[in-house]
């Protein structure tokens, strides 16, 4: 069964998704338009840790996810996963940690195509110079994380 449930955020508002109560998506603003989600109120753990992130409380998401992708997705998104709290990486960096150094353009577009936003912290990854570069919940969203996560990096950086 497919589920959702909406929750504000200083973000402003989240979409979670679930498949057989496993978190599966992670959307700003609007839902994934799909007739076959029902708002549904089993999301309590997810809404805790969310609390805890947004409170500076919580450096890792422990939760149960899945993530539908493809092999290429599949391992990017691990390797954002792998990217320590108040850190960041480039795209060329992801890319390289993968062996992928030669399809950076293809390695950004699956970090483009993270259905767990914040939970996989694609907002971790920047441009090669240092700026911010592409979010799917829009830069300033991705500058507020990221300065939620490590204020220092941010004061320091021109973004």
């Amino acid at each position: 069964m497919r589920t959702y449930t909406v929750i504000d955020s200083p973000l402003g508002t989240l979409t979670l998704t679930a498949e057989d109560g496993v978190l599966s998506g992670v959307y700003m603003e609007n839902r994934p338009s799909d007739p076959g989600l029902r708002q549904d109120d089993g999301f309590d753990e997810a809404i805790r840790q969310f609390d805890e992130y947004f409170a500076g409380e919580r450096t890792t998401f422990d939760l149960p996810t899945l993530a539908s992708g493809n092999k290429l997705q599949s391992g990017v998104w691990q390797a954002l996963s792998e990217i320590p709290y108040g850190e960041t990486r480039s795209y060329g960096q992801i890319a390289e940690q993968l062996g992928l150094r030669h399809i950076v353009r293809a390695v950004g577009a699956a970090i483009g195509q993270n259905p767990l936003l914040v939970v996989v912290p694609c907002h971790r990854v920047i441009g090669a110079d240092g700026n911010l570069t592409g979010y799917a919940g829009g830069l300033e969203r991705k500058r507020q994380l990221l300065d939620l996560e490590n204020p220092a990096l941010v004061a320091g950086r021109l973004f």
